[in-house]
């Protein structure tokens, strides 16, 4: 077996990969040859993870933005698609911070990281499993959605009737996926805590009508 596979597809660093080639002179030469050969693909400086090939199990990359900027959670369009609210597929990954933004391209594909506030930046967080083996942070629905609109330029909604217009016709926002399970509590949380507080209590107002 090939020693990289015991790793699967959570994101190594330099040290890891310089413990099992310690056998060789030129270790630094030996990764590098991991790497050209497709074994290992890099994320950023001394951050990889094993090729799916080699590893035999799909690359996961809401692990991989977790463990290459943080502390992180994906959030964002890429929550909201993850939870069958949005009908787009989102080609970057974007994930919420409370340190300065930054973005990471590489062989796996984009990962964005935007700027939340640090007091509002804990609510509604969970984790989602990845083969029964490690998770990542992810942002409840009802986080991501006012993330959403925390970053979101320009956006001034003062009723609740705009809201609905805004939700339903702009962001095309599909409720019946999270019917009876959205909590307007983490809403209210975020509005008391984050910018646009008027948006964000009338997203909660909204949001207890289903």
């Amino acid at each position: 077996m090939n020693i990289l596979e015991s790793f699967g597809n959570i994101p190594i660093d330099t040290s890891v990969l310089y413990s099992i080639t310690e056998k060789y002179k030129f270790r630094r030469n030996k990764i590098s040859a991991m790497e050209k050969r497709g074994d290992l693909l890099r994320l950023k400086k001394g951050l990889y993870v094993v090729s799916p090939a080699i590893s035999r199990k799909p690359l996961s990359r809401g692990l991989i933005a977790n463990h290459l900027y943080g502390p992180s959670y994906v959030s964002f369009e890429s929550a909201l698609a993850f939870y069958g609210l949005i009908p787009e597929q989102v080609y970057a990954l974007r994930s919420a911070v409370f340190k300065r933004a930054k973005l990471f391209e590489n062989a796996v594909g984009r990962f964005e990281y935007i700027t939340v506030p640090q007091d509002y930046y804990p609510i509604g967080i969970s984790r989602q499993t990845v083969d029964h083996e490690c998770a990542y942070l992810l942002a409840s629905p009802e986080k991501a959605l006012c993330d959403q609109i925390l970053i979101t330029p320009n956006l001034r909604l003062q009723s609740v009737r705009a809201m609905r217009i805004y939700l339903e016709e702009d962001m095309r926002i599909d409720f019946s996926a999270v019917q009876g399970r959205f909590d307007t509590g983490i809403i209210r949380q975020c509005a008391e805590r984050g910018r646009k507080k008027a948006e964000l209590e009338c997203l909660a107002e909204f949001a207890s009508k289903f």
